[in-house]
C-alpha cells in the first residue's frame, strides 16, 4: 500500500509501468465507491496511460476500465515540462482545479467537472473529454468548425463579465483575487509575453531567416516598447475579471457542437481583453499555417471566425451586462460603452503581445514551427509579427470584427513586400 500521505510525483514520463500502478491505485483511493463523485470502477480491467502529448506545465494521466469508466489524473511538479529550470508553486493545480469549479458554475458544461483536489498530493481528478478533439490538433488538420466563434463567445462573456465588479459582490471578488495571486506564474506572463519578445531574451526562440526582421521590427522599435510597457503594467494593476489565463486552441476541448475549456493553472484576475486577444491570436495561427498550405476555404473561415468573435462577443456582451448588471456606478448612463471600449482595447493589445511571444518568444507555437517550407514559415512569422505590432500600438482603432480581419489581410501585403 503506497503512501500517498506525503507529495511524491507519481506520474513519470520515463517510467510509464510504475507510474500506471501508483496512478490506479490512487485513482482508487479518491474515487471508488458509487454516489456523487465516486466512480465503481472495474479494478480488473482498469488502465492508467500517458497521453503522447499533454501541455507544458503539469502531469496528466489517462485512467479508464473496460465498463467505460475514465477519468483524468492531473498532478503539479516541482518544476515545468517545459523547462526544468522554471519552477512554479505546486499549489497552481489547486488554483486550476478551484477555476473550473468557478467556470462551470458561470459556464454550465463549457469546462471539465472536477472530480477532486488534493492538497497533499496536489492532484485532481477531472472529466475525461476524450470524445473531444483538441481544437489545435484540428486546426492543423484544417479542419472547420462552423459553431465556434458562438460557443467560445458564450464562454467569455459569462466567465468574464459575471467575475467582474461590474456584476460579482465587490467582497468576494477582492477575495477570490487574492486566492488566485500566484507570482510565480504571473511572473512567467509578465516577462514571457510581456517583455522578453521585445528586449531580445537569450531564451527567445527566433527562426533563423527572420533575424533581422525580428531585430528591425520588435526589438529597436521604441513606440513599440511603450506601448507594450503601458500593457504590461494594465496587466499587472487591472484586477478586472477572473481569466483563463492561457486561452488558446491547444486549451480547448472541440466538437461539432460542444467545448471544453482547460487548463486554466494561469488563472487570475487581469483585464478581461487578455483572454480575448489570446483566442484571436491563436486563430491567426491556424490562418497563416492554412495560408503556407494553401487551404483557402479554411483560411476563409479563419478570418470570418476571427470577425465573428468579436461581433458576438460585443453583443453577447451588452446583452448580458444589461442583465446582470448590480453595481450602481455601474449603471450610469455612459459607462457600459466606456468600459467595453476599453475591453476592445485591450483585446487588440493581448492579441499583439500573444502574437508576438508564440512567434519570437520561449514557446513557439507549432501551427507555425511545423510549416515546413521555410519561405513560407518566414512569411507566416512576419504577418504574425505585423500583425501584432498593428493592433498593439493602434489598439483604439479596433472596435469591430471586420477592423480585426482587415488587419491581419493588411499584414499579408505588407509581408510579402517587406524589405530593410
Amino acid at each position: 500500500m503506497t503512501d500517498f500521505s506525503k507529495y511524491f510525483l507519481m506520474i513519470n514520463e520515463d517510467k510509464p509501468e510504475e507510474t500506471e500502478k501508483l496512478v490506479i491505485e490512487y485513482t482508487l483511493l479518491k474515487t471508488k465507491g458509487k454516489g456523487e463523485g465516486k466512480i465503481d470502477w472495474d479494478e480488473d480491467t482498469m488502465q492508467a496511460k500517458i497521453p503522447a502529448a499533454h501541455g507544458n506545465l503539469n502531469h496528466v494521466c489517462r485512467v479508464m476500465d473496460g465498463k467505460g469508466h475514465s477519468l483524468y489524473i492531473k498532478q503539479a511538479g516541482d518544476t515545468l515540462r517545459i523547462s526544468e529550470d522554471m519552477t512554479a508553486t505546486l499549489d497552481r493545480n489547486r488554483q486550476e482545479s478551484e477555476i473550473l469549479q468557478i467556470e462551470e458554475k458561470l459556464a454550465p458544461g463549457m469546462v471539465p467537472h472536477i472530480y477532486f483536489y488534493d492538497t497533499v498530493m496536489s492532484a485532481s481528478g477531472m472529466e475525461d473529454c476524450s470524445n473531444f478533439e483538441v481544437m489545435r490538433d484540428d486546426m492543423l488538420k484544417h479542419k472547420i468548425y462552423p459553431e465556434f466563434a458562438e460557443m467560445i463567445t458564450d464562454f467569455m462573456v459569462n466567465t468574464l463579465l459575471l467575475s467582474s465588479d461590474v456584476v460579482m459582490d465587490h467582497r468576494e471578488k477582492k477575495e477570490l483575487t487574492g486566492r488566485f495571486i500566484t507570482p510565480d506564474l504571473d511572473d512567467i506572463t509578465e516577462k514571457l509575453v510581456l517583455m522578453e519578445p521585445y528586449l531580445g531574451a537569450e531564451r527567445n526562440n527566433i527562426f533563423a531567416p527572420n533575424k533581422e526582421f525580428v531585430e528591425k521590427e520588435l526589438y529597436a522599435d521604441e513606440e513599440l516598447h511603450l506601448a507594450v510597457s503601458k500593457l504590461k503594467f494594465n496587466f499587472m494593476t487591472n484586477a478586472q475579471a477572473l481569466l483563463h489565463g492561457d486561452l488558446h486552441t491547444g486549451s480547448i476541448f472541440i466538437k461539432e457542437d460542444a467545448i471544453k475549456v482547460f487548463d486554466c493553472e494561469f488563472g487570475t484576475f487581469a483585464p478581461m481583453g487578455y483572454d480575448v486577444g489570446n483566442i484571436i491570436a491563436n486563430m491567426i495561427f491556424a490562418y497563416v499555417n492554412g495560408l503556407a498550405y494553401g487551404k483557402e476555404e479554411f483560411c476563409k473561415w479563419t478570418l470570418e471566425t476571427i470577425r465573428d468573435i468579436v461581433d458576438k462577443f460585443i453583443e453577447k456582451f451588452n446583452k448580458k451586462y444589461d442583465e446582470t448588471v448590480t453595481e450602481p456606478m455601474a449603471k450610469v448612463k455612459g459607462f457600459k460603452e466606456y468600459y467595453l471600449d476599453s475591453i476592445l482595447s485591450d483585446t487588440a493589445g493581448y492579441a499583439g503581445t500573444e502574437l508576438h511571444r508564440r512567434t519570437v518568444g520561449m514557446a513557439n507555437v507549432v501551427d507555425v514551427t511545423t510549416i515546413e517550407d521555410s519561405e513560407k514559415r518566414m512569411l507566416a512569422e512576419r504577418i504574425n509579427i505585423l500583425t501584432g505590432k498593428d493592433y498593439i500600438i493602434n489598439h483604439k482603432k479596433f472596435r469591430t470584427g471586420e477592423a480585426f480581419m482587415e488587419a491581419v489581410l493588411k499584414a499579408v501585403e505588407a509581408a510579402e513586400n517587406w524589405r530593410v
